[in-house]
């Protein structure tokens, strides 16, 4: 939630990627956080809480997060309170969420995994069919990768 490339795949790619390939059955699409610092651990916990299970709210605050993002490292706990509460979330919710160990130990647990066992070193990282991809791509630059792909 931190990785100015992720913000900008969020924003300017994955929309894209959605409408053309993921909205159409084509590509199945799983995102995982990987927090490069406590900031961004933060914002991806509030996610979580945010969605509480639902896939569809879940990827609008983490696209309202990746647009606050400057906020969000300026001012993180107002960020973290705006957004919680522009999802329906009191300032006493987002700071039980935010305090929540299990949460916590949840999503370092996902991202000693992934730097362990499918080493993932940087944002963003893209995996096509198990092959890694390290870095920002763009639509066209993702697009490419995909087509070979594809089921006839």
């Amino acid at each position: 939630m931190s990785c100015p490339h992720c913000a900008a795949f969020g924003q300017n790619v994955f929309p894209m990627l959605r409408s053309k390939y993921i909205d159409t059955g084509k590509v199945r699409f799983v995102f995982r956080e990987f927090p490069l610092d406590i900031k961004a651990a933060a914002a991806s916990i509030l996610a979580r809480c945010i969605a509480n299970g639902d896939s569809e709210k879940y990827l609008r605050a983490v696209e309202m997060l990746f647009k606050l993002q400057d906020r969000l490292m300026a001012q993180t706990k107002e960020t973290l309170i705006y957004v919680g509460g522009q999802h329906g979330m009191s300032e006493q919710d987002v700071k039980t969420c935010e305090e929540d160990q299990a949460q916590f130990d949840k999503l370092n647990a996902d991202q000693q995994y992934a730097h362990r066992e499918v080493k993932v070193t940087s944002t963003p990282t893209f995996f096509l069919n198990g092959v890694r991809l390290q870095g920002s791509m763009s639509f066209e630059e993702l697009e490419e990768r995909i087509k070979p792909l594809l089921k006839k």
